[in-house]
């Protein structure tokens, strides 16, 4: 099991998991943003810790500040962005019947990565 990596945008650490659940740590670079995914067995709670995330949810976008949070349900497309200067950060709480990282359909990707399993 992985419990961190390093990804084109930033990164992740795994703080908590067991079965039916995962919690992660989420670390996103100023300007940069996640590939737009999906999950067949999980949804997720994203929690904005500090920054200013954009977050696309099914057809609407959100924007939250620190304290906020949004929820993914399984097999909604979703993506978060940093389109602010400072660092965001965020905690992210997976629950379903597995939380693999093989679990990810990228949809869009800005790094070349679209149609691709995690």
């Amino acid at each position: 099991m992985t419990s961190s990596d390093t990804r084109p945008w930033g990164s992740w650490h795994v703080l908590d998991e067991a079965d039916g659940f995962k919690v992660k740590r989420i670390v996103v670079t100023p300007g940069s943003r996640l590939s737009l995914q999906k999950h067949e067995f999980r949804a997720e709670h994203w929690f904005v810790v500090s920054g200013t995330a954009t977050c696309t949810v099914g057809d609407q976008t959100v924007v939250l500040a620190p304290g906020e949070a949004v929820d993914i349900e399984v097999g909604q497309a979703h993506r978060i962005a940093n389109q602010g200067d400072e660092t965001l950060v965020l905690i992210e709480v997976q629950r379903g019947s597995y939380t693999g990282e093989d679990d990810i359909v990228r949809l869009e990707d800005d790094y070349g990565r679209a149609g691709t399993r995690a």
